[in-house]
């Protein structure tokens, strides 16, 4: 069975079930409402009923790798040589041209004003999963050279590429972007020395911009003919740089808000929007969503074209790395802006982003994965290694690192004693650090140490003191979790000193909460349970609940808000917070509650093949929060945990939980804090 919607095909070959969500109207065909209330039960798998195309994850990624001087294939599961697009690639090192194309073998920059002509610094071939370098250049391959690469996949209502010949007079260019283009990109293929010409939305049809160069937006009548895109063509007029008889030209083409992604093919991906400057702290820009990429220039006015990613790294309170679209440079940093679960705030207060009465133009793309994960080996993964006290060793992950909970598993027996386990998260970003049994302030000067700068999993920084992170006599465990609706999200967000709500991206109704200040010390972790209500919480303590108004304000968290009263543990004025929320999603992770037997008993999560993850806190008495994963082992045997709220090293020797196909299985031989008859428990699994 099939059904078209703005997004995509819906495809199942099973039958449809009868229930609350049949479709009595037309039995037989899944309704979108359908579709999206079996996909959050997990009842069948979103990716493989539902095109691709429906989500951001699979139109464009930020990918980064590190030179090899030969062949390398980048693997970003964007599929190019099917579908067609664009791969731009930028030196993040050192002083060379950005790298554009739109057909194999060949490119020009977008700093300068060269041909569309054959390269061996270009990728040399695109596959349905990426593409392939073969040359070692210094603008694409360079050997330990860090890049970026930014691939956009063709695709209705979010980016197309168009390729014509000049004529010297006005004429229109038929596109196939669905939409109104809220952003184009014009530059001639077949001669040096003609600028990159852009039209943006915010600036109108009389208007453009140089991506080649900083200089303000200018008028001409010649170059859209005064006429404004439409959802099928769009008019250039007849100067050289867009239309010259005898010149061939490619335009890129981004939409503006049109929607047709998502489960409910309503959703945008892409927005070509602008603001005026304040010359305050924050200037918040609303997009419905988070973004993972935003191009920023200053359309008033001289200033460079800004590209942020949160692949390189665009955290919320600290530096920003950047790169200049019109220019060679290197990368560099500025803490300018901060994402947001619905946009992005304006930090900075200085002429290039926010000066007062100044006007900004801007494309957005969301944050992915827009998709809702059906494994739970797509969203956490878990590796336990030994440290050999060795420079920038990386710890491989097939899950992005949104969040790193990393265990020193003999802390006590090599200077951990006071640190234990530590949190790191994309968001926040990689210069910063929380322990979970200290209720201090977030910690600084991680740079050197840790390094988040990668796709597929981290290391352990570019120094040679590797005391904390892979010190030789040292054993360790990373658990790497990745955000994704219906699983994770992480938020960090200012307090107001008053009860209010923040935005998340959870997309379903968040059941556990972990809350830390960020900005102040003697602040615990707070943490909330649906299994205990709104009126209640836990610290990470030994202590049982609270029962505390002004931590949650009574309020339960909807799929888009929490509430956070007026306490400061959640709420200070001014202060600065993190909040990491999880969900049940069948078959992936599951947040619940029993109650204690003193017997063995089995925690049916739902799971298929046990679970991989496993946190238990007793909330009714005294108890610790223990913490058990498979890469150090839950088998049939003894299986070691650690102590979220101790600085203790990893406890071996006991029994307290084994292996269960559904979830994990409580042993008879528990102490009172994880199976204390009539007590009662709860606990996050993931499968």
């Amino acid at each position: 069975m099939s059904k078209q919607y703005p997004g995509g095909i819906i495809s199942k070959t099973a039958p449809v079930p009868s229930g609350p969500y049949s479709n009595s109207t037309a039995p037989g065909i899944w309704t979108l409402e359908q579709q999206a209330a079996y996909a959050k039960q997990g009842q069948w798998p979103t990716q493989g009923n539902v095109n691709p195309s429906a989500f951001i994850e699979n139109l464009f990624q930020s990918w980064l790798y590190t030179g090899n001087g030969g062949t390398q294939t980048i693997t970003n599961g964007i599929d190019l040589s099917t579908q067609g697009g664009m791969v731009w690639i930028k030196n993040r090192d050192t002083g060379n041209n950005h790298i554009l194309q739109h057909t194999p073998g060949y490119g020009f920059n977008s700093n300068t004003t060269t041909s569309y002509q054959t390269l061996s610094a270009v990728p040399s071939a695109w596959t349905t999963t990426g593409f392939t370098n073969t040359y070692g250049g210094g603008e694409n391959n360079s050997s330990n050279e860090k890049y970026v690469s930014w691939t956009f996949r063709k695709q209705p209502k979010f980016f197309d590429v168009v390729t014509f010949s000049g004529t010297g007079s006005a004429q229109s260019i038929a596109h196939n972007l669905g939409a109104v283009p809220g952003c184009i990109i014009v530059k001639r293929l077949n001669a040096s020395g003609f600028d990159w010409i852009v039209y943006h939305r915010s600036i109108g049809n009389n208007n453009r911009l140089l991506l080649n160069d900083s200089v303000p937006s200018g008028s001409g009548t010649s170059f859209w003919n005064d006429t404004t895109p439409t959802s099928t063509v769009f008019t250039v007029g007849s100067n050289v740089n867009v239309n010259a008889s005898g010149g061939t030209y490619v335009a890129y083409l981004f939409a503006h808000d049109a929607g047709g992604f998502g489960l409910t093919g309503t959703d945008n991906v892409i927005s070509c929007g602008s603001y005026t400057g304040t010359g305050s702290n924050p200037n918040s820009i609303t997009l419905g969503y988070e973004p993972q990429w935003i191009l920023l220039k200053k359309s008033s006015d001289t200033a460079n074209w800004y590209i942020f990613d949160n692949m390189r790294g665009m955290p919320v309170g600290s530096a920003d790395a950047y790169l200049f679209a019109n220019s060679s440079d290197a990368e560099s940093s500025t803490d300018a802006i901060s994402p947001t679960a619905t946009g992005f705030d304006v930090v900075a207060t200085t002429g290039a982003f926010n000066q007062s009465g100044q006007s900004y133009i801007y494309i957005a793309i969301r944050r992915g994965p827009m998709a809702v994960p059906t494994l739970g080996t797509s969203v956490y993964e878990n590796t336990a290694y030994t440290g050999n006290g060795a420079s920038e060793r990386k710890i491989g992950s097939s899950v992005l690192t949104d969040l790193l909970l990393l265990s020193n598993t003999n802390a006590n027996a090599d200077g951990w004693s006071i640190y234990a386990q530590y949190i790191f998260d994309r968001l926040r970003g990689q210069n910063l650090s929380l322990q979970t049994s200290l209720a201090t302030s977030e910690t600084t000067g991680w740079t050197t140490y840790f390094n988040l700068d990668m796709n597929t999993g981290w290391d352990t920084g570019n120094t040679t003191d590797q005391g904390y992170l892979n010190k030789s006599i040292s054993t360790y465990v990373s658990n790497v979790f990745r955000r994704a609706p219906s699983f994770m999200d992480v938020v960090c967000y200012t307090g107001t000193g008053s009860a209010t709500t923040q935005t998340h991206n959870l997309t379903v109704v968040p059941e556990m909460m972990i809350v830390k200040r960020r900005s102040s010390a003697g602040s615990d972790w707070w943490v909330y349970n649906a299994n205990l209500g709104n009126t209640k919480a836990l610290r990470f303590t030994t202590e049982s609940a609270f029962t505390l108004l002004n931590i949650w304000n009574n309020t339960t968290p909807t799929s888009s808000v929490f509430t956070i009263g007026a306490d400061s543990a959640v709420n200070g004025s001014s202060s600065t917070y993190v909040n990491y929320l999880f969900a049940s999603l069948p078959g992936v992770s599951k947040v619940g509650s029993y109650t204690g037997t003193g017997a063995t008993q089995v925690i049916n999560c739902g799971f298929t093949s046990g679970a991989r993850f496993v946190l238990i806190k007793r909330s009714d008495s005294t108890g610790d929060w223990y913490v058990w994963n498979s890469a150090s082992g839950i088998v049939a045997g003894n299986d070691p945990y650690i102590l979220l709220n101790s600085a203790a090293a990893e406890v071996t020797g006991t029994d307290y939980i084994d292996t269960a196909s559904s979830g994990f299985e409580i042993s008879s031989t528990a102490p009172a804090a994880i199976n204390a008859n009539g007590g009662t428990f709860i606990f996050l699994a993931i499968a």
